[in-house]
């Protein structure tokens, strides 16, 4: 069964579905099989896949408020080696649409469990807003992975995020955990994103990942050609990154179901 990980933040602009993209075609890379769920009615992520959301066909919309079946709204990302539940404006009404249906929060869960089998990762790139898209995500999800910058305001934003996960998880869905935090457009040389990562790894430890994305030219411009980085300059220091961090996320999945098989044994 496929490990389901959501990719938020309710605070925008800090590298969301950049991690999202990348994230997938670096697991991509290593043969792992991916499908990434764009949630968030922008579309960019399905945009920077390399497919046009104002042709699609179908898209996630029709998964949760059409009930069309998961397997015929997913789409090839091209080049890149993963599928792509994908988004675009549409996706806006499903916030109303959604808002009197019984079992709301469940619409994603219940057709990702339909596929789950068929993937290794599936990554959601959630909407910068806490709202019943989020809560779709969450609901859905073993695991929640935190981008965010090292900025005074992040640490604010991210305290409300933890409060709203952990809500989350007491209510609707017990299985879920932060993943990992990552810290993103990194620049080592300035003092506050150095008091922000010794804050993080205080409150955090070991959640918060080795790798940092750090603010690379080639890794923002790789969008507007509908690549992923790894297929448009995978010599960046931003290909090398998600390569890097894909590489941290493997090791940690490996650690965690070594873990609780030996837990299974014991109390077996």
């Amino acid at each position: 069964m496929a490990k389901v990980y959501a990719i938020t933040n309710q605070k925008g602009g800090v590298g969301k579905t950049t991690t999202s993209v990348n994230l997938a075609a670096s697991l991509a890379a290593t043969k792992r099989r991916i499908l990434l769920v764009d949630l968030d009615p922008q579309g960019n992520a399905t945009m920077g896949c390399g497919i046009d959301k104002s042709s699609l066909e179908y898209s996630v919309y029709d998964v949760l408020v059409a009930s069309k079946a998961i397997g015929e709204c997913i789409v090839e990302a091209p080049e890149s080696g993963f599928s792509v539940l994908p988004a675009n404006q549409d996706l806006t009404a499903a916030e109303v649409e959604l808002i009197n249906e019984i079992g709301r929060e469940f619409r994603l869960r219940e057709a990702l469990a339909t596929v789950a089998d068929q993937y290794d990762y599936i990554l959601i790139d959630c909407p910068p807003s806490l709202n019943m898209l989020t809560v779709n995500a969450l609901a859905a999800s073993t695991g929640v992975i935190i981008p965010m910058q090292c900025e005074y305001y992040a640490l604010e934003g991210l305290s409300a995020l933890i409060n709203t996960v952990n809500r989350v998880k007491q209510l609707i869905n017990p299985v879920l955990e932060i993943e990992g935090i990552l810290r993103t457009m990194y620049d080592g040389r300035n003092s506050l994103t150095n008091q922000v990562t010794d804050e993080l790894r205080r409150h955090f430890g070991n959640k918060v990942y080795s790798t940092v994305i750090p603010r690379n030219v080639r890794l923002a411009e790789a969008p507007s050609h509908g690549l992923p980085i790894l297929f448009y300059d995978k010599q960046s220091k931003g290909a090398l990154a998600y390569l890097a961090l894909a590489g941290e996320v493997l090791r940690r999945a490996a650690s965690d179901t070594s873990a609780n098989t030996q837990a299974e044994q014991i109390h077996g």
